[in-house]
């Protein structure tokens, strides 16, 4: 009789603590942009790769003098990644003092606009 009811407490204990996980989980998932775990994934994936291109940029400064396009950073190897981490598209502004990496979202979920700049700062729209 006393497994019986320690095997009883047993399964309200772990219902208990699925239950808190999944409000856990809801709550974070609300607090996230769009709403979602995914998406909430997306923007750190994002955020990961503009850094990368900030990264690279400030290394092709060192080595060639000037910030270079997307296009040019892949093929010069200075990051191997693609343009897009869907539904997010990169872009680079230069200028000889500057630049600005941009990750533009296709549909209509937020962030709609994220970017780094040369001094690493990260912000978004």
């Amino acid at each position: 009789m006393l497994r019986v009811f320690g095997l009883g407490a047993f399964m309200i204990a772990i219902a208990i603590a699925i239950y808190l996980y999944s409000k856990d989980a809801q709550n974070l998932a609300s607090s996230s942009p769009g709403g979602t775990l995914t998406s909430q994934a997306e923007v750190t994936g994002v955020r990961t790769d503009l850094l990368s291109i900030a990264n690279a940029e400030r290394s092709a400064m060192a080595s060639e003098g000037k910030y270079l396009s997307l296009d040019d950073l892949i093929a010069g190897h200075y990051i191997t990644m693609h343009g897009s981490r869907p539904p997010y598209s990169y872009d680079i502004e230069t200028s000889s003092t500057g630049f600005r990496a941009v990750a533009t979202r296709s549909d209509s979920g937020k962030p709609s606009q994220i970017w780094v700049d040369e001094t690493m700062t990260v912000g978004s729209e």
